[in-house]
């Protein structure tokens, strides 16, 4: 089948037109920039598809795989198939070990998931405590007068030590917690008033969507044309060159 040069040409343009012009994504790198730069480290929030049907229930959905969070009992048990081995070293070499293992891991990823079905994600360095979380929550959360506490789940477990850093937690390379009012703490109109949301400030609400903003899709490059292979050299077969008959020596004419 035979393209027409011109209607492939027109096909180009059109997506070329469908691509987002770079500079509509500059607000939103701005946003994330001065967020960034107000608390210390980078912050996203956007929308879980599903919910949670209540307050005491641990959500039984189905998540990719970089939501599963590596607990403590995970990293206990990964530690405990080399304790053979740990009894054989002397207690100088595993501490050098453990720190060359803690030194590699620069990042952790901590979400926090909300009633509403709303998840704050900030990054933080695992040698950090888990009370800086606590902290980041009390600026961000729409109610901050109200006491609150975070969980693991499943099974729910509150987590009460907060001087623990997310590495020993075992809170890597992330984590997911679950945010909660206390309700013993709170009477139960300003529960009612605080649970029907939102739970996160105005001005924290408005970065969800941003992460989206700032994908630029690569422009479209026109594709080569395509070089049609130079035909092989054709190589001429030589002639054997024609012999002059010779006479026999008997022959006499």
């Amino acid at each position: 089948m035979i393209v027409d040069g011109s209607s492939s040409q027109l096909l180009l343009k059109r997506r070329r037109l469908a691509i987002p012009d770079p500079m509509e994504a500059e607000p939103a790198k701005v946003k994330l920039a001065e967020i960034k730069e107000k608390f210390g480290r980078e912050i996203r929030v956007f929308e879980t598809s599903a919910s949670s049907s209540t307050e005491n229930a641990a959500p039984d959905t189905d998540e990719t795989d970089d939501f599963y969070e590596f607990t403590a009992e995970d990293y206990h048990r990964l530690l405990s198939t080399k304790k053979e081995e740990k009894y054989l070293k002397t207690k100088k070499l595993r501490e050098a070990e453990e720190a060359t293992r803690r030194s590699r891991i620069t990042k952790t990823v901590i979400r926090v998931r909300f009633p509403d079905n709303h998840t704050l994600e900030a990054t933080f360095h695992p040698s950090e405590k888990i009370e800086s979380l606590i902290v980041l929550l009390e600026k961000v959360v729409a109610k901050p007068e109200l006491p609150f506490y975070i969980y693991t789940a499943p099974p729910k477990k509150q987590i009460k030590d907060l001087s623990q850093d997310f590495y020993s937690a075992g809170f890597l390379p992330g984590a997911i917690v679950y945010f909660s009012y206390d309700t013993q703490k709170v009477s139960n109109e300003d529960i009612a008033a605080a649970e029907m949301g939102p739970f996160l400030q105005e001005y924290v609400m408005a970065l969800k969507g941003l992460e989206r903003d700032i994908e630029i899709v690569e422009p479209v490059q026109s594709a080569p044309e395509p070089v049609e292979p130079a035909p092989p050299p054709v190589v001429q077969e030589r002639k054997p060159a024609d012999k002059k008959p010779v006479k026999p020596k008997w022959l006499k004419m």
